[in-house]
């Protein structure tokens, strides 16, 4: 709808602006996608912008835990939250993202200005802010090659595809044993490896860990390389830190859970975020700034999941409706 509406902004001619909008969206995975339809079906003016349609979810091999969907892809779902928004009149912006907001701190009513990487500049009454997150990753050879094919982010995810083998878990805070206590129930057993001489968990959770008779916890060791037979990973290679010594331990899955990492760099000034670089936002998805909203990962919404986000999303267009029926 886009290019057929704009098509000079679409090949970067920005001389062409959009008239102000009701709701700006940044980002198009679960929490953005629910967002723009969510205020579409309010029949506001609905601008969305990412860098591709679908987000993290649409490098997710196999979906499971979408409730009344028993089984999907990430690139079945992405394909359906497309044509979902299809039916609906949203301006969607792919391949770009927005540089910069600016906000009249002295009038809250005033509309919030969006600078993009095209070079066009869009003014909004609201934005509802879903960019997401991205794993941390560790950085060694063959991690990259084998996503999807043994090594995993997200145990709630994945971890049913591992039931009766043996896994690994990258990282010793809490998400980490949390992650192994979790995997413990399906898999054979679980490994954690945890790069200081001590836990980063909780004492609670430690101790449950340690005394399950299905986790093994190696401590101060630095994981080397994911290695990898016929496209699937056979086994995990790590060095010991106090000696210097390079082990391999056979397994079948990897998990790594040494955080996640917001995608909010560019909202400096704009929003407050947690230390971890998260937005802040109470139970209807105001942030501390009026007519700012935010959904999903980036937020400190507990719980990182797809059905989560989905709802966040809900929630923050609502929010941001009543905001523009109240406020504006």
């Amino acid at each position: 709808k886009l290019i057929e509406r704009f098509p000079d902004i679409v090949n970067g001619d920005s001389s062409e602006q959009l008239p102000l909008q009701d709701v700006t969206v940044i980002g198009a995975g679960p929490a953005g996608v629910a967002s723009a339809i969510y205020a579409a079906r309010k029949g506001l003016n609905v601008t969305m912008i990412a860098d591709r349609i679908g987000g993290q979810v649409k490098d997710t091999v196999g979906i499971e835990n979408l409730i009344s969907v028993p089984k999907t892809t990430g690139t079945e779902l992405t394909g359906n939250m497309q044509a979902h928004m299809s039916d609906y009149d949203i301006n969607i912006k792919e391949f770009l993202r927005v540089d910069k907001i600016e906000h009249d701190v002295n009038n809250s009513k005033a509309p919030k200005t969006l600078y993009l990487s095209s070079g066009e500049v869009i003014e909004s009454k609201t934005v509802i802010i879903a960019t997401g997150a991205k794993w941390r990753e560790l950085g060694i050879p063959g991690e990259k090659e084998n996503v999807g094919s043994g090594v995993a982010y997200c145990p709630h995810c994945d971890g049913p595809f591992f039931k009766g083998k043996d896994v690994a878990v990258v990282g010793g805070g809490n998400s980490g044993i949390e992650a192994a206590l979790d995997l413990a129930g399906m898999v054979n057993h679980v490994t954690v490896f945890e790069f200081l001489p001590d836990l980063k968990a909780d004492k609670v959770l430690v101790d449950k860990a340690e005394a399950h008779d299905k986790i093994t916890i190696i401590k101060n060791v630095a994981t080397k390389e994911v290695i990898a037979n016929d496209g699937k990973v056979v086994a995990l290679a790590y060095e010991d830190r106090v000696t210097g010594e390079v082990k391999e331990q056979a397994l079948s899955g990897i998990f790594v859970q040494i955080g996640l990492v917001p995608n909010s760099g560019f909202l400096d000034g704009v929003v407050d975020r947690t230390k971890h670089g998260e937005i802040i936002i109470d139970e209807k998805c105001h942030t501390t700034t009026p007519g700012i909203f935010a959904a999903g990962d980036v937020s400190t919404v507990p719980y990182k999941q797809i059905v989560i986000a989905m709802g966040e999303g809900a929630k923050a267009s609502l929010s941001a409706f009543d905001y523009i029926i109240r406020e504006s």
